[in-house]
């Protein structure tokens, strides 16, 4: 009996490992999932209101993460008036205007929200509906996230790609729940609560057009961060600057 039971005890220590890896992973579904952006400052009096829209997004669209990721991104040109925006941070800037570029807006401005990359002009008047149409496109990229392991503060991360066209493989650190007092600028006297806000931003990696790719990567994880609001978000963007898929996926219960 003894021999038989070491056996089994042998099986279950080497299937632990594959069952950790099966957990703290997620894989974009067959149907396009929609990312939404948000660019936003917190020196931005006309930012709160769009904030307070990406907060409840699911809950009063009624939709899910396979069909609608919002992120929102804080851009640092509003620094100047007086409240440094300790979550803004310059590449999000220079995504905002690589955007409007593409777009071929003249300008960046806040409150922006660009859905699938696509600047979205009235979404004050819902967005549900533009979603669905994304979501009854067949995608034309798959994507996995998975965690492999935390360690020194970092998440240690394994991409995997494979899109039908060249695209390019981003992703980054979201966290919500986030509260910030404001003390100068626009909000002054203002305390702003934020939710899916991009932490931090990782070198993108390239999706060569038919060809499956596998990177493995790292991302700090901020001091101040609360690991049980943080998740993982990849998405695939081609040349024009399309958004091609989308996935996300919360950090882990072992790992918070």
């Amino acid at each position: 009996m003894k021999p038989l039971f070491l056996i089994i005890l042998l099986a279950c220590a080497a299937s632990s490992p594959l069952q950790a890896a099966d957990i703290c992973s997620k894989t974009s579904p067959g149907h396009t999932t929609a990312l939404l952006e948000l660019y936003t400052s917190e020196g931005c009096d006309s930012c709160p209101p769009a904030d307070k829209t990406i907060s409840r997004l699911y809950q009063s669209t009624g939709l899910n993460s396979d069909q609608v990721i919002p992120v929102s991104l804080h851009v640092d040109y509003w620094d100047y008036l007086g409240w440094k925006d300790i979550f803004a941070k310059q590449l999000f800037t220079e995504r905002q205007h690589s955007l409007a570029d593409l777009a071929g807006s003249r300008s960046v401005y806040t409150p922006e929200i660009f859905l699938a990359g696509k600047e979205m002009l009235n979404w004050r008047n819902g967005l549900t509906d533009d979603i669905k149409r994304i979501n009854q496109k067949p995608a034309t990229a798959s994507l996995r996230l998975a965690i492999e392991k935390l360690a020194d503060n970092k998440l240690y991360v394994n991409l995997q790609g494979n899109s039908m066209q060249d695209a390019r493989l981003y992703f980054s650190l979201v966290e919500q729940g986030l509260v910030s007092k404001i003390q100068a600028g626009e909000n002054r006297g203002a305390t702003l609560q934020h939710d899916y806000v991009a932490r931090e931003w990782g070198e993108a990696y390239r999706l060569s057009a038919g060809k499956a790719a596998s990177y493995s990567a790292q991302l700090g994880i901020p001091a101040s961060a609360k690991r049980k609001n943080l998740s993982l978000l990849a998405f695939a963007q081609d040349r024009q600057g399309n958004i091609l898929q989308a996935v996300s996926l919360p950090l882990c219960e072992s790992l918070q």
